[in-house]
C-alpha cells in the first residue's frame, strides 16, 4: 500500500498537534433528525443538551456528541446532512438470522420505531420536508449554507481555510438516508430542485426501492426506475445500507458517482451492514470514497458478547478500518470520515476516547504513528471527500 511513510524526523509528536487545527469533512450527520425527533436544539452546546436530557432514560439520551457549536469547534467545514424518515407498510417482513444486527427488528417481523417510521411514503415524505425546513431555518439564521454544486463547495471550503475569526457558516450537502420520502421516480426531480444531491435506496429492511440492511434481496422495479432518474438528474448514489444483491444491480444500472457515506469493513467485523472487500474495490474502481463510522458494534467483532463495554474499543480500532481500506485499494484516496455520531446512539456506543465529535481529531496522531504522511491524513480528514464531490456535483454558475 502506497502510504507515503514519513521518516522518524518528519513525524510530528502527539503534543504538537492541536485538537482543532485540521479541518474535517463528515459524510454522515443526522442533524435535522436529532432536532425533530429528539428535540435537540442544535444551536445549544453538547453540555447543555446533555443536561436537558439528564433525567431521560431512552437510548443515547444525555450522552449526545454533536451540536453546531461543537461541529464548529471540531473544524467540520462541510458535512453531508441527512433527511431520515422511513415508511414501513403493514405486512412487509424481513427475514434475518442475525436479529441483533437489525435495529428494531426481529425474526420475520418489523417493529415500528417512533423516532423515524411512518405508515406510508406520503407521511414519510412530509416528515422529511419538515427536516428540510429545519435546515433552511438554520441557513436563514446564518449557521449553515447549502452546497448544491461544485462552485458553492469551493466557496464554502475556501472560507473555512481562511481566517478562523471570519466564522463562516458550515456547508452541508443535502443527503437522504433511505429514499422512502421520494414518492415516485418523477418525484425525485422535486427533491433535486430542493437541493438533494445524494441518496441511498434503503435503510434497514425492505423499502419501496430495494432491500436494505438485515437481509439480502434485489432492487424493485421502482428502484430500477428511480436509479434511471438519478442518472438523468445527476444524483450521487450512496451505497450504504444496500443489500448485497441490490448493491451489485445498482452498479449495473447507475452510471454516475457512487460512494459509501458511513460503512466499515466486513472483513474486520462481520455483518451485512458492513462493506465487503469486493464492494470496497468496486467503489474504488468507480472513484468513490468510503466513510469510517464511530459506532462500536461496527468496530469490535465482540461488542455485544463483551457486555457492550466501551472501554474495550478505541480510536485505534477506527484506524484499523482505515488501514484495511488503504491496503486493499493500494493508496489513501478512497477513505474518509462518515462518523454517524448521534445516529441513534451516544457515547455509550463510541470508542472510549471519544466524548464529542471534536475528539475525532485523535485519529490524526494515530495515523501519524502508523506512518501516514500529513498529506495523507489531510486526504482522509477532508481531501478525498472534497475531490469526490467537486467532481460529482453540478458545476454551478460562474
Amino acid at each position: 500500500m502506497k502510504r507515503q511513510k514519513m521518516s522518524e524526523s518528519q513525524t510530528p509528536s502527539l503534543s504538537s498537534q492541536a485538537a482543532n487545527t485540521r479541518l474535517m469533512f463528515d459524510a454522515h450527520l443526522d442533524i435535522a433528525w436529532n432536532a425533530m425527533s429528539y428535540d435537540r436544539d442544535q444551536l445549544r452546546s453538547v453540555a447543555e443538551l446533555r443536561a436537558s436530557e439528564s433525567q431521560m432514560t431512552g437510548k443515547g439520551r444525555g450522552c449526545n456528541t454533536v451540536s453546531l457549536p461543537e461541529l464548529r469547534r471540531a473544524g467540520v467545514g462541510v458535512c453531508l446532512a441527512t433527511l431520515l424518515c422511513r415508511a414501513i407498510p403493514a405486512m412487509r417482513t424481513v427475514q434475518t438470522n442475525q436479529p441483533s444486527l437489525v435495529a428494531g427488528r426481529g425474526h420475520g417481523k418489523m417493529i415500528l420505531r417512533e423516532d423515524l417510521d411512518y405508515a406510508n411514503q406520503t407521511m414519510a415524505s412530509a416528515a422529511a420536508q419538515g427536516q428540510l425546513a429545519y435546515y433552511r431555518h438554520l441557513e436563514q439564521q446564518g449557521h449553515l449554507r447549502q452546497v448544491a454544486d461544485a462552485r458553492s463547495l469551493d466557496e464554502v471550503w475556501s472560507k473555512w481555510q481562511g481566517e478562523p475569526s471570519a466564522n463562516p457558516p458550515m456547508g452541508y450537502i443535502l443527503s437522504m438516508e433511505g429514499t422512502d420520502p421520494i414518492l415516485t421516480a418523477e418525484h425525485a426531480r422535486w427533491w433535486w430542485d430542493q437541493g438533494l444531491r445524494t441518496a441511498c435506496l434503503a435503510h434497514y429492511g425492505p423499502s419501496a426501492y430495494a432491500m436494505g440492511t438485515g437481509g439480502d434481496g434485489p432492487l424493485t422495479d421502482r428502484g430500477r426506475d428511480l436509479l434511471r432518474q438519478f442518472n438523468d438528474l445527476g444524483m450521487i448514489l450512496d451505497l450504504v445500507h444496500t443489500a448485497d444483491r441490490a448493491f451489485m444491480q445498482a452498479l449495473e444500472i447507475f452510471t454516475g458517482p457512487v460512494f459509501v457515506s458511513h460503512g466499515n469493513c466486513r472483513s474486520l467485523v462481520a455483518g451485512d451492514r458492513q462493506i465487503s472487500d469486493k464492494q470496497i474495490s468496486l467503489i474504488a474502481e468507480r472513484g468513490g470514497v468510503l466513510g469510517v463510522v464511530m459506532d462500536n458494534w461496527m468496530l469490535d467483532p465482540n461488542w455485544r458478547q463483551s457486555g457492550m463495554d466501551r472501554s474495550r474499543v478505541s480510536m485505534a480500532d477506527v484506524v484499523n478500518h482505515i488501514d484495511h481500506i488503504c491496503e486493499l485499494t493500494g493508496n489513501c484516496d478512497h477513505v474518509g470520515i462518515g462518523s454517524d455520531l448521534d445516529g441513534g446512539f451516544g457515547i455509550e456506543q463510541t470508542p472510549r476516547e471519544l466524548d464529542t465529535i471534536t475528539d475525532m481529531h485523535q485519529l490524526g496522531p494515530i495515523l501519524s504513528e502508523r506512518g501516514y504522511t500529513d498529506e495523507s491524513i489531510n486526504a482522509i480528514f477532508y481531501g478525498n471527500w472534497i475531490r469526490f464531490f467537486r467532481a460529482g456535483l453540478p458545476k454551478g454558475e460562474a
